[in-house]
């Protein structure tokens, strides 16, 4: 199933607090000078109004909250039930070309069973709730079937809890393979509550190729169904064998079934929005097709469930009265409504935040610096910065080469009375080679390169190596959430 859920929502920066506290002791432009960069709260400025601090080198600073992420902006899941495309979201991860796992500090979702064709899958903590589940329901089904079993019936039950669960993987698997082949890089797999999810961090570039994206999952698992049935050919149908590959069978056509439903954020509405993108040549409007359908599905799926059950048109008996197994298939019933309906909706706002991710422009955003010595006074670099109409500091070596890059956060921790006496070189951040963003950067891979090298402040440099400025990592998330908060 495609249930969608992760990822991508924008994640706040500092406090009010420490922003207010950050501006009074930022260097302040000069009255009569045009300042290249944004103010700490203002919108972001055009590119012509920032001009290149030609004079400075490199720089750099420490460690922020990731600029946000669109969850990525494709996270979509399905969860074979659900595979789920993660994001531009947090500041991005850089790709691998469809060799394995994104590079950068890798999710965690669970414990850890291997990582085949180099992307991580997790077991989360709710598997083990499901299994537990599993194993209790089949083992009462087993002992109306196979009563002499006794106990015995509930290790078979759990390897079919277990069984089940390998073939949601190899579900997976085929979501993650096709986008491997297609060089989205893919976070993790994470088995979970109601099946599994394969986050995969980009977006594929033509309708077809999202459409074979979302059909290969319940391919495989009708694939399987089919694996399953021949198998129970060659055994008794009554025996321990037979009643496993039986259930195996259903419970992968059930799969294959639910997920080719036409609706995100189930692979059946990937298979829409492709469709639909395919027609009309915009991606949001397949987007928005196959979220309504989703919506509308939610809906389907929370009234009709519990009716179709009590009705007996699932194979169980007609319910004329309101007993425990009607409040359970209301209970599941609500919960799958809940799943889809928030996918679908999740699905909306990562295409939404795919939409406004051009819009995150390095060089727009970028702080005019100014270069100091090593052991220039607190005091006397601000005055120089604020002589340049320059928002930041970079600490340069004797032949002009940036070294570090002085932090907004540790001159705001030091009184004014003090600031003569305290050389640059104690409050800045030794620059390393992720700090160094180029100034043609913008959307989705300026926050791939921030997100690989967390850090507040980045040197902005031109292609030929000349310094362009600072980008405040504060500055990148404040304009990506007023980004957002712009309609589509």
């Amino acid at each position: 199933m495609d249930v969608s859920g992760g990822s991508g929502q924008p994640r706040s920066g500092r406090d009010q607090s420490a922003e207010e506290h950050a501006e009074q002791a930022t260097p302040a432009p000069a009255p009569d000078q045009a300042h290249p960069g944004p103010e700490p709260h203002d919108t972001p400025r055009p590119p012509a109004e920032q001009p290149p601090a030609g004079d400075t080198d490199e720089a750099h600073e420490p460690k922020p909250p990731a600029p946000p992420a669109p969850e990525t902006p494709q996270q979509h899941p399905h969860r074979s039930h659900a595979h789920a495309e993660g994001t531009a979201g947090t500041p991005g991860t850089a790709g691998t070309g469809g060799k394995g796992p994104a590079r950068g500090p890798e999710p965690r979702g669970g414990l850890l069973m291997g990582r085949p064709f180099g992307v991580p899958v997790y077991v989360a903590p709710s598997w083990f709730l499901v299994a537990a589940l599993i194993t209790w329901v089949f083992g009462g089904q087993l002992d109306r079937v196979l009563p002499e079993l006794g106990g015995a019936r509930y290790l078979v039950s759990l390897f079919f809890a277990v069984a089940f669960y390998a073939s949601v993987l190899v579900h997976e698997l085929a979501h993650t393979v096709a986008a491997l082949r297609f060089k989205l890089p893919v976070r993790r797999i994470q088995l979970q509550f109601f099946g599994g999810v394969s986050e995969i961090e980009k977006e594929a570039e033509t309708p077809g190729r999202e459409f074979v994206l979302a059909f290969v999952g319940p391919l495989l698992s009708l694939v399987l169904a089919g694996v399953f049935y021949a198998a129970m050919q060659t055994v008794e149908p009554g025996t321990v064998p037979g009643v496993l590959l039986a259930g195996l069978m259903i419970s992968n056509l059930i799969v294959a079934a639910f997920n080719l439903l036409p609706g995100l954020p189930l692979d059946g509405g990937r298979m829409l929005r492709a469709v639909v993108w395919k027609i009309t040549g915009k991606p949001m409007s397949g987007t928005i097709a196959a979220a309504w359908f989703g919506r509308a599905l939610a809906v389907a799926v929370l009234i009709g469930l519990p009716l179709l059950t009590q009705s007996g048109a699932l194979g169980s008996d007609a319910v004329d009265n309101v007993g425990m197994d009607t409040v359970m298939d209301a209970l599941l019933a609500a919960i799958l409504a809940a799943i889809i309906w928030t996918g679908a909706g999740n699905s909306l706002r990562v295409a939404r935040l795919r939409e406004h991710l051009p819009e995150l422009r390095a060089r727009a955003l970028t702080r005019r610096a100014v270069p100091v010595q090593t052991d220039t006074p607190l005091s006397e670099a601000l005055r120089q910065a604020n002589a340049a109409g320059a928002r930041a500091l970079v600490v340069v070596d004797g032949d002009g080469n940036p070294v570090s890059l002085v932090r907004e956060a540790a001159i705001v921790g030091v009184p004014e009375h003090r600031r003569p006496w305290v050389a640059v070189s104690g409050l800045a951040q030794d620059l390393t080679d992720g700090m160094r963003v180029s100034a043609e950067l913008a959307g989705e891979e300026l926050l791939e390169v921030l997100r690989a090298t967390p850090a507040t402040e980045y040197l902005v440099v031109e292609d030929t190596g000349e310094i362009y400025g600072v980008l405040s990592a504060a500055d990148v998330e404040r304009a990506f959430v007023k980004a957002m908060a712009r309609p589509s």
